[in-house]
């Protein structure tokens, strides 16, 4: 079935010739066409430009079955590509949020068994299918607010057979979906309790019994390690990473959050496609990013609800780097998956223009999530992933409104959702 949306007031981040990423001044560009048409052909899209060019369409005059939108007024985006969450988790942890209210700091939590490991034992205690279904209410309320793709992460088990059940449960939101979903082993998320004082007998449990299994069972995507401040060292990161590789599993890093950790150098060294977080970047890991094809991924979210400083975001485009954006949905330091409010983030606490921010949240967060020949931009070939806004004036009134849902019609793989 073909399915066309017409008379589009504003057609958002159109592409004749895909890319890869855009970086430097080039983020501030967006190619729009106003007065548009899309179609699209099963899942993938078909056609796109001008209205005046509809009656060209020779396709359109054998469709059998065809679908129309009107969306006068309204404008047409590409979904979001959001590429750094741990959204398969058990519970929340509003504790935590009122410790952090009275000045205990991310560390400080984590040292009284806090964070990750307070939802490490919850994930213990949980069966896959209460996971399975708790995750499952947070994809539907992200496909709502305009998210089409996704990477989620383990990290929440921290043993062979936690890590693997999250990673079951990933695979089954995969499957079951429309989403599209990249899956991330991350055994290094933390060190478990049991291991206090012993981390490197921990680092050899993951390198020597979870990576075989994770692979063997074809669980994951990409392979992620916390490569920070009381975290994981970068020699560890390293002996890590290089076991990864040899099962073809890609590098994602957490890095520099906490402090210059040396993560994103080593996230570079094996070509990482993203190095995520950021909050402490300086000239030497600006150098180390340049040439390289690691996206910088940002997370508003984590340093908004943590109160943290702000990733030198205008200091990387300003050096010609690419930047993504992500969410960081998570129970402890995000607990957000609104991409939408991440645009306003983008704008308010990094100085980012609108052009940057919807270019961070689609072409450049695809990327970082490897699915950029699929989706980030209204392509002909790509899959069929967009919203429709209600009626608005402008796209700069997408960040700027930023407590208002401005989505009207989700569309994943051409099926109205």
């Amino acid at each position: 079935m073909k399915l066309l949306i017409k008379n589009i007031k504003r057609l958002v981040q159109v592409e004749e010739e895909p890319r890869n990423w855009v970086a430097g001044e080039q983020m501030s560009h967006l190619n729009c066409i106003d007065n548009a048409f899309l179609l699209m052909d099963g899942e993938h899209i078909e056609d796109f430009g001008p209205m005046q060019q509809l009656d060209q369409v020779k396709s359109l005059e054998d469709a059998d079955v065809l679908q129309e939108i009107d969306a006068t007024g309204r404008m047409v985006f590409p979904s979001f590509c959001d590429s750094h969450t741990h959204l398969v988790y058990a519970g929340s942890r509003e504790v935590e949020y009122i410790d952090k209210i009275k000045g205990l700091s991310y560390e400080e939590i984590a040292q009284r068994g806090g964070g990750i490991l307070n939802s490490a034992q919850r994930l213990h205690d949980s069966s896959e299918e209460e996971l399975y279904e708790s995750a499952l209410e947070r994809i539907r309320e992200i496909i709502s607010l305009g998210t089409g793709a996704v990477e989620i992460k383990s990290g929440y088990g921290l043993t062979v057979e936690d890590e693997l059940k999250m990673l079951r449960v990933i695979r089954r939101l995969k499957e079951t979906t429309p989403l599209t979903i990249k899956a991330t082993f991350l055994g290094a998320h933390a060190v478990p309790a049991q291991y206090k004082g012993r981390q490197g007998e921990y680092v050899d449990l993951i390198i020597n019994e979870m990576i075989p299994l994770v692979a063997s069972d074809d669980l994951a995507d990409f392979i992620d390690v916390f490569c920070d401040k009381g975290f994981f060292t970068v020699e560890e990161t390293d002996r890590i990473l290089i076991a990864g590789m040899k099962y073809g599993l890609r590098a994602k890093i957490h890095a520099n959050e906490l402090d210059y950790s040396g993560g994103i150098q080593v996230g570079v060294k094996y070509n990482a496609l993203s190095v995520d977080h950021l909050e402490y970047v300086g000239d030497a890991e600006i150098e180390a990013l340049k040439g390289s094809e690691t996206m910088p991924t940002v997370l508003p979210g984590a340093a908004f609800f943590l109160n943290m400083v702000c990733s030198p975001v205008r200091k990387m485009i300003d050096a010609g780097l690419p930047v993504a954006l992500a969410s960081d949905f998570n129970p402890g330091s995000s607990p957000s998956g609104n991409m939408k409010f991440v645009l306003s983030l983008g704008c308010i606490n990094y100085k980012m223009l609108p052009e940057e921010v919807i270019n961070a949240t689609t072409i450049n967060s695809a990327y970082a999530m490897g699915v950029q020949d699929e989706l980030g931009s209204i392509a002909r070939g790509k899959i069929a992933n967009v919203y429709i806004t209600k009626e608005i004036s402008t796209i700069e009134y997408m960040p700027y409104a930023y407590g208002s849902n401005l989505i009207d019609t989700v569309i994943l793989r051409g099926e109205v959702l």
